[in-house]
């Protein structure tokens, strides 16, 4: 109860000061205009020399230097009207430095991330030749030398090897990821597209399993005759589309069968979608050259194959964009 009385009592002290303070500024103001009037009323000519003008300006000074310069009473708040205008205009100008500062720094920045690239380009240039000129006179001191074109064909021919090795490891590296998928992830990847657990939760699932289905909780169904089968089917057609030529027999146990054959299986569209997401990644990542806002994927929906991705550190997302991923650049991290 006594806080408020208080603060009643500081607001009407502060509108108090304030009132003072503009009738004192409207009392000078009203003196200056007087004083100016007065000017205006009198009828001064020009002095016509430069002494003459140098005598009024001495004057004028003179006159300035011996009147009393203006102070607020000391209960006045001028001064802090001043100092919060001041302050208030030096953050406005500071903010818009920063923000036209923005653009020149981001391109600093962008500068130096190239100039640093330059350098250990340059660097490893440097190891190159230090080693090449370490080789030569190697060979000088032998005695045995060679000549510029056999050592140049004699370093293709070792390029040459290296990308024979390399392809071999490729194809090797994309055959067993292939086999990975058929046997064990796409299975995992569609029972998590179908509402079951996320891949790695369930290891012993196989395709026979997806039939059944998965409660509201990722667990199987038990089966329950072919009802559920077309509820999974149409499931599956709703995730993947539906497969190309389908029957439309009515009431024919064989078309029935003949639909049931062309009807696509789960496992196979899945590890099919991750196989060409892994070549779109791949491929993107290589033809971005090591610039990483090129090497992203857009996705026109979110898929569990792009999910395990992310959650294998494998690939990420795009800082703003969600619908966006791109392989982790592994060597350049390495590099680094």
């Amino acid at each position: 109860m006594e806080d408020r009385p208080r603060s009643s009592s500081e607001a009407q002290a502060h509108a108090t000061n304030i009132d003072h303070t503009l009738k004192e500024l409207q009392r000078k103001v009203r003196d200056y205009e007087a004083q100016l009037d007065e000017l205006r009323s009198a009828e001064h000519p020009a002095p016509s020399t430069a002494a003459g003008q140098a005598q009024v300006l001495r004057l004028a000074f003179d006159d300035v230097t011996n009147s009393e310069p203006f102070l607020p009473f000391p209960g006045s708040v001028l001064p802090a009207l001043l100092a919060l205008r001041k302050t208030h205009r030096t953050i406005e100008e500071s903010k818009a430095f920063l923000a036209s500062q923005a653009e020149a720094t981001e391109r600093e920045q962008r500068r130096l991330k190239d100039d640093e690239a330059a350098l250990k380009d340059h660097q490893l240039l440097n190891e190159a030749l230090k080693q090449r000129i370490e080789t030569l006179r190697a060979e000088v001191d032998s005695g045995v030398t060679t000549r510029p074109e056999d050592e140049a064909r004699k370093r293709i021919e070792e390029l040459r090897h290296k990308r024979q090795y390399y392809n071999k490891e490729t194809s090797k590296l994309m055959k067993a990821l292939n086999r990975f998928i058929d046997e064990h992830l796409a299975v995992m990847l569609a029972a998590e597209a179908l509402g079951g657990p996320v891949v790695g939760e369930m290891m012993d699932i196989d395709a026979d399993d997806l039939a059944a289905g998965f409660n509201a909780q990722g667990k199987l169904k038990k089966p329950k005759g072919e009802m559920n089968k077309d509820k999974n089917q149409r499931r599956i057609d709703d995730i993947w589309g539906p497969s190309d030529g389908d029957g439309n027999g009515e009431g024919s146990g064989q078309g029935r069968k003949t639909k049931q054959k062309q009807q696509r299986d789960a496992a196979s569209a899945a590890g099919a979608e991750m196989r060409q997401l892994t070549e779109e990644l791949l491929n993107r990542l290589v033809e971005a050259k090591g610039s990483s806002s090129d090497a992203y994927v857009k996705l026109p929906y979110e898929t569990a194959a792009a999910r395990f991705l992310i959650r294998s550190h494998v690939a990420q997302f795009h800082p703003r964009d969600a619908t966006k991923i791109r392989l982790v650049d592994f060597g350049r991290e390495l590099d680094d």
